[in-house]
């Protein structure tokens, strides 16, 4: 073998053997952050070294056995990194591109990608083999990658379907939440609800992804924006981002408050960013007749949501089921971070805490209690 092929093959292999990562050993237990040996990539996939990832507040769900992670796994389902292998079919990327690794893989040729919905696209959601396996540990067990992302980790083994370039000059770690929150929050407002100037929109909810929502509620023009939620300075932070009325649902009745402020009808839109099955009545309740709710928030699998009958049978709503903000990457994507470049969108505020890898369970313990809204991951 050629002295220069050689070399660049054992920088190849040194750069991915034994990186470190945040394992889900054991549900309900610390995150174990250990070396693994993770795996070349196969033909149609790439290895990406991690810069940032956000501790989404879906992981305390995940970590906490509700949404049926099976251990041993690496959580995290949206980063952003730098290519460092290439599999052999893989066309259009290059070695030391930056590219976004979102939480929605685009095959283009599935039943679903092809019927313009890739945010069900079946890489992701229709695999009888489930999550990949990316590497092995010291023990010889395999370890797999949740959502088939695994961003808790120094470095992840992606399909090229996931994987997204980003022309720009902005930092990783605001970038890196353009893979859950910022499109799952921008995509409620300009996909699923398709807010129109001077119309109105109710939040339920006001954490990292609720922000997102009040934010770009705010750029389509809206012209009232209820933020609610029990949080004080999550109100108070939703009202410095472009709310135009916060509410307490623990000390006042939301419904009645919307609705004296609509003419009695209710919201336009309601956009549910919360979770439990609580806040997704509320969100049907807030909106008038003919209006539209968007639910995002899960809590648990199986959780069932108990309706009024005439709330969805007779009086027009048209109830919405997002995942991803119903983004088409390729599409979407470039458009935001222009909107993060000209300063229309404000991260800031939402990137609450930055941790290092093995400071994960403070990461952790932080979106638990509500302390962060967006705690990054840095490497």
């Amino acid at each position: 073998m050629h002295r220069t092929t050689r070399s660049r093959l054992n920088t190849i292999r040194s750069r991915r053997s034994l990186m470190k990562a945040a394992v889900l050993r054991t549900l309900a237990e610390p995150f174990v952050v250990e070396d693994l040996d993770f795996h070349p990539p196969a033909a149609d996939r790439v290895l990406v070294r991690t810069h940032a990832t956000p501790f989404c507040s879906t992981d305390c769900t995940n970590w906490a056995g509700n949404f049926g992670k099976v251990p041993p796994v690496i959580l995290g389902h949206a980063s952003i990194g730098e290519i460092v292998e290439i599999g052999s079919q893989v066309r259009g990327f290059a070695i030391g591109q930056r590219v976004l690794v979102p939480g929605t893989p685009e095959c283009g040729t599935c039943f679903y990608c092809a019927a313009g919905r890739p945010d069900q696209c079946s890489e992701l959601f229709d695999n009888p083999s489930g999550y990949p396996i990316v590497a092995t540990d010291s023990n010889g067990e395999t370890i797999r990658a949740s959502g088939n992302v695994g961003g808790y980790a120094e470095m992840m083994n992606i399909s090229a379907n996931q994987i997204f370039e980003l022309a720009t000059d902005l930092p990783s770690d605001v970038l890196s939440l353009m893979g859950c929150g910022i499109t799952t929050g921008l995509g409620s407002v300009f996909n699923a609800a398709k807010v129109q100037p001077g119309e109105s929109v109710a939040v339920v909810g006001c954490g990292h992804l609720g922000l997102w929502v009040v934010q770009a509620a705010k750029l389509a023009g809206a012209e009232q924006i209820f933020a609610i939620d029990p949080n004080s300075e999550r109100r108070a932070l939703a009202l410095k981002l472009g709310a135009t009325s916060a509410v307490d649902p623990d000390a006042e009745d939301a419904v009645a408050v919307v609705k004296d402020n609509t003419g009695g009808r209710g919201a336009d839109h309601a956009i549910e960013a919360a979770g439990p099955a609580a806040s997704q009545v509320l969100a049907v309740a807030l909106a008038r007749r003919a209006g539209t709710v968007v639910l995002n928030g899960v809590k648990a699998l199986g959780t069932t949501v108990e309706l009024v009958q005439t709330t969805i049978a007779v009086q027009g709503r048209t109830i919405i089921s997002t995942q991803n903000g119903n983004v088409r990457m390729w599409r979407d994507v470039p458009r935001y971070v222009r909107m993060l470049e000209q300063g229309l969108l404000d991260p800031e505020p939402i990137i609450t805490g930055r941790y290092r890898l093995d400071q994960i369970n403070d990461a952790l313990v932080a979106s638990r209690d509500l302390r962060d809204l967006s705690g990054l991951l840095v490497f």
